[in-house]
């Protein structure tokens, strides 16, 4: 058991109780997202699910629609590996 024995009990240090835990986990997301953006998120999740049972289906796009994101792909991939030829950079430290 983690803790330290007090005669008999056993005090258990902060954080390590259950309710505390899940306590922080709370108030970590109620920290880092607001209501209004848990609205928004919930909503979106909603109109994910329930719209494409509504809205009829949609015809395929063009051929070159769909080779865009292979285009871009392709244009990140050469920029990338291309060596980079900047000889007057200056680094410093702050």
């Amino acid at each position: 058991m983690n803790g330290v024995r007090h005669g008999s009990f056993v005090e258990v240090p902060r954080g390590h109780r259950k309710g505390e835990e899940r306590a922080n986990k709370r108030s970590y997301i109620a920290d880092y997202f607001s209501i209004e953006s848990l609205l928004v998120l919930f909503c979106l999740t909603a109109s994910l699910l329930v719209l494409p049972l509504i809205l009829p289906p949609l015809p395929p796009p063009p051929l070159l629609l769909l080779l865009l994101p292979i285009g871009i792909l392709v244009v990140l991939m050469i920029l990338a590996l291309m060596p980079a030829h900047i000889t007057n950079v200056v680094v410093s430290s702050v």
